[in-house]
């Protein structure tokens, strides 16, 4: 008990067997990679459909300068993994010690911008790597996420960026670049990420399950790129949980509606035939038995919404006032309301506009 207790030579073999036993080799930590992670563009020619955007980078890449820049879109349009990308092909070996991103689970309040961001910008940076090729005498500065930082963060970073032109260049990334204050968005160069098209999204998903050896059909595929509604990322984690879910049998659509958290269209298709039947017991019913299951509200709310808009049996009047209660019943959700109240606030007001009509 007393060499237990004082790390005894009876322990340190078996430690010693256990670290020796435990290697892995480069092929199975490979494996251990998240496909997101493993399929991240790792060239600026690797970036997807984002043509403006790549001719600017590689012009700058050649020429080894770059604007301060602006990058937003949609989330899972390869914002951050195109500045990532850039930066290696600018700093190669150098790069850990030239770039410096900061994310929204980092603090970046007024103190972060005045202290962290100010220090690493204030360094200089030569204008050669270590194996003596030559590198681009400045350093790369990337808050992802800008949108969540403040505002008084914001202006402090405007004077940083005017400060340290010569050898720093700013990369803010966003979703809404309506959030930026409008001194920063007039020093950067703005690019606009588009949505991934359907053909884009389903090419890169196979060439994924063809190096992974996964089991996809055209139909599962189909049902991943809409259940990803553009976001390649998404689309990827959802193929990965699938493929690891059925690593023996092929993966079917209602494999994917399962891990997207899909409700199924015979169970929407209940709720409608509910609301139009003007009961409101049974509608209840409905809505508990589905809550019951686990279903989120918000997926509910944009599956019905999709539905409502397409639905060739109602007039324009009432589809305009269902969307309308549909758009406030979704900020409630976002603000935390009960999912039920809103749930039912939604199917109720569906059924007053199918029964009056």
């Amino acid at each position: 008990m007393q060499a237990f207790l004082k790390g005894g030579g009876t322990s340190k073999p078996a430690i010693k067997e256990k670290a020796g036993g435990s290697g892995e080799s480069t092929k199975t930590r490979e494996r251990l990679i998240p496909w997101v992670e493993k399929y991240r563009p790792k060239t600026v020619d690797d970036v997807a459909y984002q043509e403006e955007v790549v001719a600017m980078l590689k012009k700058s890449i050649q020429g080894s300068d770059l604007p301060n820049m602006l990058f937003y879109g949609p989330p899972g349009t390869g914002k951050t993994s195109t500045i990532l990308a850039a930066s290696r092909e600018l700093f190669g070996d150098m790069y850990r010690s030239r770039v410096l991103e900061l994310n929204a689970s980092d603090e970046r309040g007024i103190q972060v911008i005045r202290d962290k961001v100010k220090t690493f910008a204030q360094q200089t940076a030569g204008g050669t790597r270590p194996d003596g090729r030559p590198c681009p005498a400045f350093k790369i500065i990337i808050l992802d996420e800008a949108d969540s930082m403040t505002n008084a963060a914001q202006s402090a970073l405007r004077r940083t960026m005017e400060k340290q032109s010569k050898n720093t260049r700013f990369c803010l990334i966003c979703n809404y670049v309506s959030r930026i204050i409008e001194p920063l968005t007039s020093r950067c160069s703005k690019f606009r990420f588009k949505p991934l098209s359907k053909d884009i999204l389903k090419r890169r998903l196979e060439e994924i399950c063809r190096k992974e050896g996964a089991k996809c059909g055209e139909e599962a595929i189909d049902a991943i790129i809409s259940t990803s509604e553009g976001d390649l990322r998404k689309a990827i984690t959802f193929l990965q949980s699938a493929a690891r879910l059925r690593s023996d049998d092929s993966i079917s659509v209602q494999d994917i509606y399962e891990i997207g958290g899909v409700v199924p269209d015979d169970v929407i298709g209940n709720l409608m035939t509910a609301c139009s039947g003007g009961s409101y017991e049974k509608l209840e019913r409905t809505v508990q038995d589905l809550l019951k299951e686990g279903f989120a509200a918000t997926q509910v709310v944009n599956q019905v919404f999709d539905i409502i808009v397409n639905r060739e049996d109602m007039t324009d009047t009432q589809k305009s006032a269902i969307t309308e209660r549909i758009a406030i019943i979704d900020k409630r959700l976002c603000d935390g309301a009960d999912e039920y109240l809103q749930v039912m606030d939604m199917f109720t007001h569906i059924m007053g506009q199918l029964c009056n009509a």
